[in-house]
This record gives structure tokens, C-alpha cells and sequence, in this order.
């Protein structure tokens, strides 16, 4: 069975890159999505902001406040603590 939290992002220079969705993490009225890269050697998350536009479609946007990204890993932590290992 195929994994449905999969997705393929495109970097600036049109490479596609594969993440497992982990979670989406709704924090002060914005969703951000937590992702690993779909590699059996990563170890570490990366967590874009969750976009709509005007015709309901979605995208993901980089988040250059680190507040705002401590805030929501914290949150992730918080949520998902019973289900991963996590390392300090």
C-alpha cells in the first residue's frame, strides 16, 4: 500500500523533492506543515506555512520568523511525543 502522506515539492531549481507529511500544526491562525524528507536516513523536520489561494488551491511557503517555527515544533513535540523518538 502506497503511503497517502506523501508529497513532491519543487525547489528553485526544478528539482522535485519527496516528503512524509508528518502533521499540520494550526498556530495563531495559520496551519504549517511539519516534513520529512522521504529518505531512511533523515533526521530532522522542516516546516513550511500552509497557503490557500483565491481559488482554494494549496501551496507551502518558507517561514523565515524562528519564533514562529520553535513555537510550532514545540507544539509538534508536544503532539506526537508518544509516537516518535525525539533527540534534545
Amino acid at each position: 500500500m502506497e503511503n497517502q502522506n506523501i508529497v513532491t515539492l519543487i525547489d528553485e531549481e526544478g528539482t522535485e523533492m519527496r516528503f512524509e507529511l508528518l502533521d499540520v500544526i494550526n498556530y495563531e491562525g495559520t496551519d504549517y506543515a511539519v516534513l520529512i524528507p522521504d529518505d531512511e536516513e533523515a533526521d530532522s523536520v522542516i516546516i513550511l506555512k500552509v497557503e490557500v489561494d483565491e481559488n482554494g488551491a494549496e501551496s507551502f511557503a518558507s517561514e523565515s520568523d524562528e519564533n514562529i517555527l520553535d513555537a510550532v515544533f514545540a507544539i509538534f513535540v508536544e503532539n506526537n511525543s508518544d509516537e516518535f523518538d525525539f533527540v534534545d
